[in-house]
């Protein structure tokens, strides 16, 4: 399964873009340029039965200002394969891009589950971590 997992994962992405960082294609998640790029850290994906946390990385071309002037966030997300919802479990934001900079906001506080949202960032990953088609 994590074999497949692998696979599934280096038929989405493209090249790494930093080290342990690997993006995730643009045209997977959907066609239009919302200024925002999705990495994965495929080494820290963990699986317990149904939940599989990873570790993500979006990183934006604009300072998001409604969001506390970041350029960046790492998040620690956690799926649930079998009701495909998704919570993060804590978040960094940065002032730079690629988790670079200061940090202009944290939380490790663990969130709601929220349902995926259809044609989302959430879905593809969702989909990749649970190994669905």
């Amino acid at each position: 399964m994590t074999r497949l997992l692998l696979i599934t994962l280096l038929l989405l992405i493209s090249s790494p873009a930093y080290a342990g960082w690997v993006r995730i294609d643009k045209t997977d998640i959907d066609k239009t340029d919302d200024g925002m790029t999705t990495y994965v850290d495929p080494d820290t994906i963990r699986r317990k039965g149904n939940l599989v946390k990873i570790w993500e990385l979006f990183d934006f071309k604009t300072i998001q200002t409604s969001q506390g002037n970041l350029l960046s966030r790492k998040s620690q997300d956690e799926y649930d394969c079998a009701e495909e919802r998704r919570r993060t479990l804590a978040f960094m934001d940065f002032s730079g891009n690629m988790g670079s900079g200061r940090v202009v906001d944290r939380n490790v506080d663990e969130g709601k589950w929220e349902p995926i949202a259809p044609d989302s960032v959430g879905q593809v990953l969702w989909k990749l971590v649970c190994g669905k088609k």
